[in-house]
């Protein structure tokens, strides 16, 4: 009796917090009481709701709150991924994820250290071209930033059609005004919000959020930066291979190729939003669509490369880098066709490629699409708040002389320090592999606790952008500080990027 009444009293005392560690962990939200487990070092929460199921009417609408539940409601197991194709041989997808899907699927998970009282906070954006991925596979654990006194945040947001879709039917359902397109961005600004609610009762601190996220999700948050709702949910941001030199889409050209799709689904083309949200969603999985933020005019009025360009992004410091081999996204038999459409002038950048035009296209694609960008944002993010630019180069030693470099994701079991418990990879990892995953995770925690990236101690000092000085943080064993990294070639592709640049 004396034990329930002092738990009690120690429950009052951290008003909701975590649980004692003899028991499982509660946490009592705006919605309700959840229970989790520990794991490792850390308290881990899974698949908790943070918008309703956007199902049957609330499919192609804003995310709207989630309703709140009676008693304690269990949060120990992962809910399923958002709609997404998924290989029936139980491979992984492009996203990594291998598990179910369904449309009831916006939760997401926390990992908390133990008696933390306003941990800095981090919210992972997955990658996945939009399109695959969820917040559970396991290089994207966050037990290890736990570890080491940071509050992991990873969401689950829509996908693919389900995600980024647009119609005349819903314009005209929805009225003037009413955000439309980017409802899997949304679902990440609900998340956000989310954050700033509820973050507290695990110990963190809703005035210490950083946003990061690879891939598709780091080009989401570059776009989170330049979107008038999330101004104010987060203070700093992380990109890894984000790219971000995408052309705008608008509404308009969104809506003709939503009818376009709907047609081919065997829609009416004055079909109604009814109609549309009849569709079953394994009908609206794999749409060739381009999946991606909409500039709507209404909730997204510029693209992120606009935004940057006009300095209309959000004050935040910016950790913004890419990795040495992207091409690994590039499919061999394309490699003659990049090469061809490529502009004379930009090949002349390349000299010493000229007579490998397979390295040529994977040289030219690698910086296209994620170094010269991530070189810009820094350059841009540098003079209105800071950045730090990076490159990853390092290959594990099991994988040395297999590959040309780095590959796209390569980083992530090293940001999040994962090695170990990543299935048929964690036995091939060695001393090396695990010194350079402690170093660069190290960047990242600091970056999260102070908003900048002073890394382990004894290891490279990791100096701030400045376009003048041009200097980056190659990730490599030793860490080194480059100066005017590809500067040739990444002018020459900045230049090609043109107009995309303009204010």
């Amino acid at each position: 009796m004396l034990r329930t009444v002092w738990l009690g009293l120690v429950a009052a005392i951290l008003g909701g917090g975590v649980a004692l560690a003899d028991e499982p962990p509660r946490v009592t939200l705006d919605t309700g009481t959840i229970e989790g487990t520990q794991v490792d070092a850390a308290r881990v929460f899974r698949a908790i709701p943070y918008a309703a199921p956007p199902v049957g009417p609330l499919r192609w609408r804003p995310p709207q709150p989630a309703a709140p539940w009676t008693g304690v409601r269990p949060a120990a197991v992962d809910g399923p991924a958002c709609p997404q194709t998924v290989n029936p041989d139980g491979r992984p997808n492009l996203g990594g994820y291998a598990g179910p899907t369904s449309e009831d699927c916006l939760t997401l998970d926390v990992f908390t250290p133990p008696h933390a009282a306003k941990a800095p906070v981090m919210v992972w954006i997955f990658g996945g071209g939009n399109v695959a991925g969820a917040d559970s596979i396991a290089p994207n654990d966050g037990r290890f930033f736990a570890r080491d006194g940071v509050v992991l945040v990873a969401m689950n947001y829509r996908l693919g059609a389900l995600g980024f879709f647009a119609h005349p039917a819903l314009t005209r359902e929805a009225g003037p005004g009413a955000p439309l397109a980017n409802y899997g961005l949304m679902d990440q600004v609900a998340a956000l919000k989310w954050v700033k609610r509820n973050i507290a009762a695990f110990g963190g601190d809703p005035g210490n959020v950083t946003i990061f996220g690879e891939s598709a999700g780091g080009a989401d948050v570059l776009t989170l930066m330049v979107t008038p709702a999330a101004r104010g949910l987060f203070q700093k941001a992380t990109v890894q291979s984000g790219g971000g030199w995408s052309a705008p889409v608008n509404l308009v050209q969104a809506e003709m190729a939503g009818d376009a799709a709907a047609r081919g689904l065997g829609l009416p083309p004055d079909a109604t939003a009814a109609q549309l949200r009849d569709l079953p969603a394994d009908k609206l999985v794999g749409l060739p669509l381009r999946i991606g933020p909409v500039v709507d005019g209404r909730w997204l009025t510029e693209t992120a490369a606009e935004g940057f360009a006009r300095g209309h992004q959000a004050p935040a410091p910016l950790i913004i880098g890419s990795n040495t081999w992207e091409a690994s996204l590039l499919p061999a038999a394309s490699y003659q066709a990049y090469d061809d459409a490529a502009p004379a002038a930009l090949k002349a950048a390349y000299p010493d490629l000229a007579s490998d035009p397979a390295g040529l296209a994977q040289a030219m694609f690698t910086d296209k699409t994620m170094a010269a960008p991530a070189r810009w944002f820094a350059a841009k993010a540098a003079a209105k708040a800071g950045a730090w630019l990076y490159e990853f180069s390092y290959v594990r030693v099991v994988r040395r002389g297999k590959i040309p470099g780095a590959n796209h994701t390569s980083e992530n079991p090293y940001v999040f320090d994962t090695q170990m418990i990543v299935p048929n990879y964690s036995s091939e990892i060695v001393d090396q592999d695990r010194a350079v995953a402690a170093f660069m995770h190290s960047c990242w925690v600091a970056f999260a606790k102070t908003g900048k990236p002073a890394c382990a101690t004894g290891g490279t000092a990791w100096p701030a952008y400045a376009p003048a000085s041009d200097a980056l943080m190659d990730f490599d064993s030793p860490a080194t500080i480059v100066a005017h990294y590809r500067k040739t070639q990444l002018d020459a592709q900045q230049a090609a990027a043109g107009e995309l640049l303009a204010p």
